[in-house]
């Protein structure tokens, strides 16, 4: 049977399957140019699985962007007898959504628990003022410790106030770049600091 005239519309054809498949074997033994044409086949799913999860356009950008890193990463796992490599692509997506949904779920639980936690304990001016000023120079010793591209998003994006895009276009530099710097800054300073993730 003609794979074109049982497809769904908007389904890729099964040639098309099939050489995706074949290309992301390629990635797996580390073929670049392959990647690209990979990431031009599965890109679009991954981000539109995504934003199905996330309901925001720039977090499921982000998301799609990580997990086209773990494809490339991962490549090797990747078993076409198991399912078509745009399946496997979006599982992942699926998983790594669901696991940010969680994740930020998770820090609003705990933004609840201090607010509710200050709510109950009485207020020492003296104690707050200190602990704040050990705090700052902790953040600022931590913050010494970044790459200067780092530190220059972190400090726009946390210090100044500035969305991922306003400090891109201030840095003129890529959307994706940015939010990997500024993702980047944030993890090396929370282990400088010992935050508990």
């Amino acid at each position: 049977m003609p794979p074109s005239s049982g497809s769904a519309p908007g389904a890729p054809e099964i040639d098309d399957v099939v050489s995706t498949d074949a290309l992301l074997v390629a990635v797996a033994r580390g073929d670049e140019s392959a990647f690209a044409q990979v990431y031009d086949a599965v890109s679009p799913a991954v981000f539109g699985t995504c934003l199905a999860v996330l309901r925001d356009r720039d977090h499921a950008a982000e998301v799609t962007q990580e997990v086209m890193v773990e494809v490339w990463r991962t490549a090797v796992r990747f078993d076409p007898e198991r399912g078509s490599a745009r399946a496997w692509a979006v599982t992942l997506a699926h998983r790594r959504s669901i696991d940010r949904v969680r994740s930020v779920q998770a820090q609003r639980n705990r933004d609840q628990r201090v607010l509710d936690e200050q709510g109950e304990r009485p207020f020492d001016v003296v104690a707050e003022e200190v602990e704040e000023s050990m705090d700052r120079a902790r953040v600022r010793h931590c913050l010494g410790g970044l790459t200067a591209t780092q530190h220059e998003a972190v400090v726009l994006a946390y210090y100044g106030g500035q969305t991922y895009r306003e400090v891109a276009e201030q840095l003129a530099a890529p959307l994706a770049t940015v939010k990997t710097r500024i993702r980047d800054g944030l993890i090396r300073l929370r282990d400088c600091l010992g935050v508990a993730a």
